[in-house]
């Protein structure tokens, strides 16, 4: 980098620093929730404006939230590990709706709700440990008593008001290593947030995997960013033998900010699993389908009893990009408004064939401030076997008609007759979005989903999803 250029970035951090110093101060005289909305708010306006770098808008929340904490620490005698304590959360309310075009399947509706609520403190200088707690509906933890679904955190409200469980959610510690100019390095560990930034084709939402995990950051210039992300996680503990499944992956990616209005991202990156032979419907929850099983009988060896283990490995390979484009103004809508379109693609190497899946959309606004809101539409397809069935999406899914029979075949991919996510399907999935108040968007979202093999062959297996949602953070 240059010295002019070098020079540059001082004079607009520092003043951007002054700026902030203002906003903190002011937000200092009311609670710690209204400072960091306060300083949040500044810090935006500057990245909309150009006038900051994602990344130095980044390192400057975190010098604001550590001068925050050590003068409040000072005024109410508290230590300071107490007063650094950060408390986060969110509360969703759904309605959600299932209607089948096949007239076998029984239209059905219900109420839930999401609950998180998470803590972390910075113990010391770079170190960070984190706790949260979520709801979970144990109903559909497939008898399994350690705890439910692993990649939803929703709680149907049924059984006459019962009373509702709460799971450890999340439960990590987090070292950075490396923290400069140029280079970040952090190291996790524990049950944390998934270190993989990759769809919901290939992990829900909600999964918070187990393990350990380690990102890298290299700032090539003031535009442009390259990110490595490694994770070595568990998928299960079997007693009975030492080749425990586990996921390692790897990703690659580069993010560039081009302009105040033009953002691209793009990454590659490869998830095998070992010992995958390990991963039978009855050893983790059996919450998905798709993948092609070993059909398991009874003694006879005629009698159909139910699947096994997955019929093929993972080793997958996963490609995607997005470009953004961001309008000064658009009727209707508080801000800078964005456009992105995206795109993402997957190949399991280890699969002979129904190994493919990809996704492409766009996405117009961004929600989640006063005022704005966003529209996304993607069609997605994801054949059988291009992925662990039990990890990805819980919300794509297509009807089977049928369960494998007496006479079934050596392999299968469906457990049961009835609504399956997972793999095995494609479609389209539209939402919209508008948030009337900084903590409160409201969205809507449709599902359009067909099998890719269908159950009996020639079956209709599609089915609309509807959900309504209410999400308040704070």
């Amino acid at each position: 980098m240059s010295n002019n250029s070098s020079g540059r970035i001082m004079r607009r951090t520092n003043l951007c620093t002054q700026l902030l110093g203002i906003g903190v101060a002011v937000a200092g005289l009311s609670l710690p929730a209204a400072r960091a909305q306060s300083s949040d708010a500044l810090i935006d306006k500057l990245v909309e404006k150009g006038v900051l770098t994602v990344k130095e808008a980044n390192e400057l929340r975190e010098e604001a939230d550590k001068g925050f904490g050590q003068a409040y620490a000072v005024k109410s005698g508290m230590p300071e590990w107490v007063t650094a304590l950060k408390i986060n959360g969110d509360f969703r309310g759904r309605f959600e709706g299932f209607y089948g075009d096949n007239p076998d399947f029984v239209d059905r509706n219900r109420w839930r709700y999401r609950l998180r609520l998470g803590v972390a403190a910075n113990l010391i200088e770079n170190l960070e440990v984190g706790v949260r707690l979520g709801s979970g509906d144990l109903d559909n933890a497939a008898g399994l008593s350690s705890g439910s679904d692993p990649i939803s955190n929703n709680q149907s409200l049924q059984n006459n008001a019962s009373k509702k469980g709460i799971f450890l959610d999340l439960a990590y510690a987090r070292w950075t290593a490396i923290n400069n100019p140029d280079w970040t390095g952090v190291l996790t560990i524990g049950k944390m947030e998934n270190p993989f930034v990759l769809s919901d084709m290939l992990f829900d939402n909600d999964y918070t995997p187990e393990g350990a995990a380690q990102q890298i950051s290299y700032t090539l210039n003031d535009r442009h960013a390259l990110k490595l992300n490694l994770g070595e996680l568990v998928l299960d503990e079997i007693g009975f033998t030492s080749s425990d499944p586990f996921l390692l992956g790897t990703q690659l990616r580069l993010e560039s900010v081009w302009s105040p209005k033009v953002g691209t991202s793009a990454g590659i990156g490869f998830l095998t699993i070992q010992n995958g032979e390990n991963l039978p419907s009855s050893a983790v929850p059996d919450i998905n389908a798709g993948n092609r099983r070993h059909v398991r009988y009874t003694g006879d060896l005629e009698t159909y009893a139910g699947l096994d283990e997955p019929e093929s490995g993972y080793d997958t390979l996963v490609a995607d990009a997005a470009f953004t484009y961001t309008f000064g103004a658009f009727p209707f809508y508080a801000g800078p408004f964005p456009i992105k379109v995206f795109g993402e693609y997957l190949y399991n190497n280890a699969a002979d064939d129904m190994n493919r899946g990809f996704q492409a959309g766009v996405t117009l606004g961004k929600a989640g401030k006063r005022r704005t809101w966003e529209l996304t539409y993607r069609y997605k397809v994801l054949e059988g076997d291009a992925w662990w069935e039990e990890l990805t999406d819980s919300d794509f899914g297509a009807y089977y008609a049928h369960s494998p029979a007496v006479t079934a075949p050596q392999y299968a991919r469906a457990r049961s007759a009835g609504y399956w996510a997972g793999t095995n399907a494609r479609g389209h999935v539209v939402k919209a979005s508008y948030s009337p108040l900084d903590p409160l968007t409201l969205s809507m979202t449709w599902f359009g989903v067909d099998l890719i093999e269908e159950y009996l062959p020639g079956s209709d297996s599609h089915m609309h999803r509807l959900q309504v949602d209410a999400v308040l953070k704070f």
